[in-house]
Parts: C-alpha cells; structure tokens; sequence
C-alpha cells in the first residue's frame, strides 16, 4: 500500500536545532491527521469498512491509535518525532494478541531505533513533513503481514460483554455462562469458533456498532 501526500498547513519554526535542520520534527496530530484521511479516501469504496480512533485492546490495557475494520482488522500505531518508543514493546505485545495486521507509523528520528523493536510482520511507514511545501509525506517502506499467532481468547475480548454472549446463545452454548463473567464467556466462546470464525464474528460485530462508548471516535468513509 502507497499513500499520496498530504498538505498540512504548518506554523513556521523559528527556532531548529541542528538535527532538525533537514525537517521539520512530526508530532501526533498532523500525522493522525494525514493518515485518517488517506484511510478515508482510500476505503471509500471497500463496503463495510469502519475506521476507528482508540480502539481498546485487552479492555483498555492499550488502545491502538487507529484500527480499520473490513476483511481484517489492521491495526496502526503512531510514534511521531515528538513521542518516545517508551511504551513501544508493551504495546507490541498486546496487539499482537489480537490485531490481523499492525502498521507502525513513526517519525523519521525513531525509523532505525524502531526497526529493531517491532515483529518483522508489522508494516513501517515513515511520516516526515518537507519543508519545502509543508507536506506531511507517508512513505510505506514495508508492507504488513498476516498475523501469525492471535490469541483468540483476546480477540473475542474485543466484543462487549453482550456482543459475545448474543453469539453464544445463537450456537445454542449459553448454557452455564450466562452469570459468568465476560473472561469466561470470552473463553467459551473461542472454544465454540474456530480461529477464523470468530475473527469474522468480531468484524461483524465492531461494524455493526452504533453506540460506541466513551473514548472511541468512528469515522465515516463515504466522505
């Protein structure tokens, strides 16, 4: 996957220090900027798509900064020039738990530093702003891979608590959880699906979603 180039209108700096004399230091917001809507032109035509900014993980325990929901759930975690990769390898090990593919967007100063952290299935894009134009660029440098080994007990974790039980009474295995506590029902119910079953049942249930809760931000792609 390609991405255009974005123009992001820039207060200019007046002060740089020497190793910012080449660009101009990336923060959050002008690459979540760029990137959701790239995202939203480029799934306008793809049905059933969501994309969703802070989408919970583990019930909180990480959210990702934007996921995109269709065939799959690709997940994308920014780290512009002005973040820390502090919390990078926590992260990574929660996402790998439950997302199908994870993109890491990262400013130019941390690509080298990060390269060494994540998995090699995670996909790199690096976002810099040219000074020239003041463009925010999204160059792609590798393309995401399949997830290899989700944990599916995670990924029914995804559902609501009523999400997951609504499945279970459908495959008429309700029976002895229905007081449980949601790890339970999460556990039964990626007993009762298989591995792709279940991811597809998530899918279904994220995009049917109308009521998100506090914390997470659907956006629309049909412009």
């Amino acid at each position: 996957m390609s991405y255009p180039q974005t123009i992001i209108k820039m207060r200019p700096k007046k002060h740089l220090s020497s190793y910012c004399q080449h660009f101009i230091l990336t923060n959050d917001k002008v690459i979540r900027v760029a990137l959701k809507d790239y995202l939203k032109k480029s799934c306008s035509a793809i049905p059933n798509t969501k994309i969703i900014e802070e989408l919970g993980i583990t019930h909180g325990a990480a959210r990702v900064d934007i996921a995109v929901v269709n065939g799959c759930i690709h997940g994308y975690e920014l780290k512009s020039d002005k973040d820390t990769l502090n919390r990078l390898p926590g992260q990574i090990e929660i996402y790998n738990s439950v997302l199908d593919k994870i993109t890491l967007v990262v400013g130019k100063s941390h690509l080298y530093e990060a390269i060494k952290i994540i998995p090699e299935w995670w996909g790199i894009t690096i976002a810099k702003i040219i000074n020239s134009d003041q463009t925010v660029s999204l160059c792609n440098i590798r393309e995401p891979k399949q997830n290899p080994k989700p944990d599916y007990i995670a990924v029914a974790a995804l559902l609501w608590r009523e999400e997951a039980l609504s499945i279970l009474e459908e495959l008429n295995k309700a029976d002895g959880v229905r007081s449980k506590t949601r790890s339970i029902i999460y556990e039964r119910l990626s007993k009762e699906l298989t591995g792709q079953k279940l991811k597809e049942r998530v899918r279904e249930c994220l995009q049917a979603r109308t009521n998100w809760r506090s914390g997470l931000q659907y956006i629309p792609c049909d412009g």
